[in-house]
């Protein structure tokens, strides 16, 4: 049964593989490792973490969205190797609409491979059709980031087709952003079991 989607509480999505957690200004400690030593990780994203400051100006960014009830975002726990992996969020939240992106997403690359992904998507996804009613589910890439493209369309994504010089870049040139999404009735005939069928392979 469908449950109101409220920003100002604390939704806990978790299986055996992972955990996620509203994301916290205290949270800034547990990813500072990536900041400082991973910055190649937000090559492709509009935003980045890179540094101790980028860091923390990251953080309080989304927490100042989630307060202004437009996102909502989680830090990642690896449970199996009790390890916080990275960040991911709902933004563009149209609850009337009934849609919202799912993007803001990075982990580590001691993560990359291992199906943590697939794992966070498979809960996010399960909360945001079945529990809050959402009737799609958007995402959004830089055109050039294949490595990001290839997951999506892996856990079930279509593809809509490309937004051309639709944003800017932080290095001030203007970049094409593809846009996949998966709706409710695609959750529910195929993408949900499909996506089980590759959890249960890792």
């Amino acid at each position: 049964m469908n449950e109101a989607f409220d920003f100002a509480k604390d939704y806990f999505l978790e299986d055996d593989c992972v955990l996620l957690r509203p994301l916290t200004i205290d949270d800034c400690m547990n990813l500072l490792v990536f900041s400082l030593h991973e910055p190649e990780l937000w090559k492709y994203s509009l935003t980045t973490a890179s540094g101790e400051e980028n860091l923390e100006r990251y953080v309080r960014s989304a927490l100042d969205a989630r307060q202004a009830l437009k996102e909502y975002p989680f830090i990642v726990f690896d449970k199996k190797t009790k390890r916080y992996a990275g960040c991911t969020r709902f933004y563009d939240i149209q609850l009337q609409q009934k849609t919202l992106q799912l993007g803001y997403t990075w982990y580590g690359k001691d993560f990359w491979g291992t199906g943590l992904n697939k794992h966070c998507k498979y809960l996010l996804l399960q909360f945001a059709f079945e529990n809050i009613g959402m009737e799609r589910v958007e995402f959004r890439a830089d055109i050039n980031n294949a490595r990001s493209i290839a997951a999506m369309k892996k856990i079930g994504c279509v593809v809509e087709g490309v937004l051309r010089s639709n944003t800017v870049k932080r290095d001030g040139n203007r970049r094409d952003s593809i846009v996949l999404s998966i709706l409710n009735s695609e959750w529910e005939r195929d993408v949900k079991e499909n996506l089980q069928q590759q959890l249960r392979q890792n």
